[in-house]
């Protein structure tokens, strides 16, 4: 029987050789079954500029129905649907700013990994500086930008130490 190639795009499969394979790569229902795809992830201010830019499909709004349905060139959305598409993309919009509002201007994690790694080496090759980094440690905890702080459900070895230290039992009851 051979090997089948499956096409997730057309959600077909046929028997792989290379003349299949290009008849079907360079035919019409695989690229519009792959721009459907593409299309569903689109943002939606990306559609409404789309939208904004075509007349509206006059068959469409006659009949209600359109024979080229999603390939038509013309416009299928009505006032209501082009005011919705809007509302949701400013709605996108904002919420873009607000996240990169949140993040503290100037610092990124790089910025602050670097210097904690530069003060992780110095401590380990010159530990008589150690006493003056311990008391630098707490200001630098509370350093700690703000984008490793916000995310939840941090597991505990990923959890900054809280302002003094972890606390440890030592067991003395060894023997």
């Amino acid at each position: 029987m051979g090997r089948r190639y499956y096409c997730d795009y057309c959600d077909r499969s046929f028997q792989d050789n290379m003349h299949n394979r290009k008849k079907h790569l360079n035919g019409v229902q695989h690229h519009r079954a792959k721009k459907a795809w593409y299309d569903y992830f689109r943002d939606s201010s990306a559609i409404l500029c789309d939208e904004q830019t075509k007349k509206p499909c006059r068959k469409f709004l006659q009949k209600g129905i359109c024979d080229f349905g999603p390939n038509c060139r013309f416009s299928h959305m009505s006032e209501e649907d082009l005011f919705h598409l809007k509302k949701q993309a400013e709605d996108e919009r904002q919420q873009r700013e607000d996240y990169v509002d949140r993040k503290m201007p100037g610092r990124s994690i790089e910025e602050w990994l670097s210097r904690r790694e530069k003060k992780q080496t110095a401590l380990g090759s010159k530990g008589d500086l150690k006493d003056k980094e311990d008391s630098e440690e707490g200001q630098e905890e509370s350093d700690i930008p703000q984008q490793l702080l916000s995310i939840p459900n941090l597991p505990p070895s990923l959890r900054p130490p809280p302002p003094g230290g972890w606390k440890v039992k030592v067991n003395t009851e060894w023997g």
